[in-house]
């Protein structure tokens, strides 16, 4: 009989957090040559995170629906809907005040710079547009391209359908039962490859920016991730503990294995089959999380709010502006807003600071000030956004418990 390599007996979080070290070391002693990271070691993490990548599109789909199905009950279906995008909205808004608030008191140490060579095409914003787009035109699209927020309006607009339906649409709902439970399988063989995923993605990055953390930018790198933190360990931990009634420790325990993945991807998406895993052992229902995780990996953004925040500060500050009252509760409105059309994937988060700079007059060629190192605000901002992801359906989860527990005592 074989014996079990004793790494392979280690919790997936140690041996993701011990991937992630490792591959900390080999970025340093890469620095001096970057590009062979990039070229030999960096091929083997876009393997697993193309894995990743497919499995996302039929684990939306099929989990959503399921989740509504189960519910077997539409009202039930909108009550939980609205106290997950309250729930977002008001976090996202809090997040931005934070990085604002941090932002504001980093300020005396962020310079003043030249910057008349500064260059950064902003991608046009068209809200119109944006809301337009959330509606697919045909079955297929959203799933090839694939559009997030297609696919969930898909998957809500189905799932409601089959509800309506009851008796005639069994056969389809036992379909979508057994679907989940095969992409779900399919998707937990891909997390086995996590740890090495983690090592091939991290080691370039620290490899091409390990030495270019330290230096003028070093301010602004800690106001943002003293910002992640106050709202991780102060917002998150008081909204588990009140609204959750559940130990903050405890759910950041369970939260490590997706909190070092989004770490390491900053993917909020990609760390989705991770996130429902630590949810589901948090006891939440695997209906309700199905629902509100996929939703707000595609809406949620409180790590990118955060950043929106510090950055609108740094950049306005190395321009030599201050921002009046009114150009900050624009800014909070903007981000807050922008969230809901931006998806989670690497990179997103310049999108949305273009968008809140654009909101405010303040110059957007700003952002090439920090466009350099954005991956590893990148790496932050998502470990934030997929926690909000997984307060929200363990709060909304319990809330439906009591609720349920109410309605039994009275009848």
């Amino acid at each position: 009989m074989k014996k079990k390599l004793p790494l392979a007996n280690l919790p997936l979080a140690i041996q993701i957090l011990i991937a992630l070290f490792l591959g900390i070391i080999a970025g340093m002693l890469m620095k001096g040559n970057p590009e062979a990271a990039w070229t030999y070691i960096r091929p083997f993490g876009t393997i697993f995170l193309n894995l990743v990548q497919f499995i996302i599109v039929p684990i939306v789909l099929f989990s959503i629906m399921d989740g509504i199905v189960s519910m077997k009950d539409i009202h039930k279906v909108g009550s939980i809907g609205v106290k997950t995008v309250v729930y977002y909205l008001f976090t996202t808004a809090a997040a931005i005040v934070i990085g604002l608030v941090c932002g504001s008191l980093f300020r005396p140490l962020f310079p003043t710079l030249e910057t008349a060579d500064l260059v950064y095409e902003a991608p046009a914003f068209d809200l119109m547009g944006t809301i337009t787009n959330i509606f697919p035109s045909n079955f297929l699209s959203p799933l090839l391209s694939p559009n997030m927020l297609q696919v969930i309006v898909m998957a809500i607009f189905l799932g409601i359908s089959m509800i309506a339906l009851k008796e005639k649409s069994e056969p389809v709902v036992v379909l979508v039962h057994s679907l989940n439970s095969v992409f779900i399988n399919c998707m937990e063989m891909i997390l086995r490859f996590s740890p090495i995923g983690v090592f091939c993605l991290i080691t370039p990055v620290i490899a091409e920016n390990g030495s270019e953390i330290i230096g003028s930018l070093t301010a602004v790198l800690a106001a943002m991730y003293i910002a992640f933190a106050i709202h991780m360990f102060g917002v998150y931990s008081c909204t588990v503990s009140v609204l959750g009634r559940m130990s903050p420790v405890k759910f950041f325990k369970t939260m490590m294995p997706a909190i070092l993945f989004a770490f390491s991807s900053a993917s909020s998406v990609g760390t989705l089959p991770i996130n429902l895993e630590c949810c589901e052992k948090m006891g939440a229902d695997r209906d309700i999380v199905s629902f509100v995780l996929p939703l707000g990996a595609t809406i949620n953004m409180d790590g990118t709010a955060i950043y929106q925040g510090v950055c609108a500060i740094f950049i306005a500050s190395c321009y030599g502006i201050t921002l009046s009252s009114s150009q900050i509760i624009t800014i909070i409105l903007t981000a807050t807003l922008a969230s809901i059309g931006t998806a989670g994937v690497p990179g997103a988060g310049m999108v949305m600071l273009a968008m809140v700079l654009s909101s405010v007059g303040l110059p957007v060629e700003g952002i090439a000030l920090v466009a350099g190192i954005d991956r590893i605000f990148d790496m932050g901002r998502t470990v934030v956004n997929i926690t909000g992801d997984a307060s929200c359906a363990v709060i909304v989860s319990r809330s439906e418990k009591r609720k349920a527990e109410k309605k039994s005592e009275t009848k």
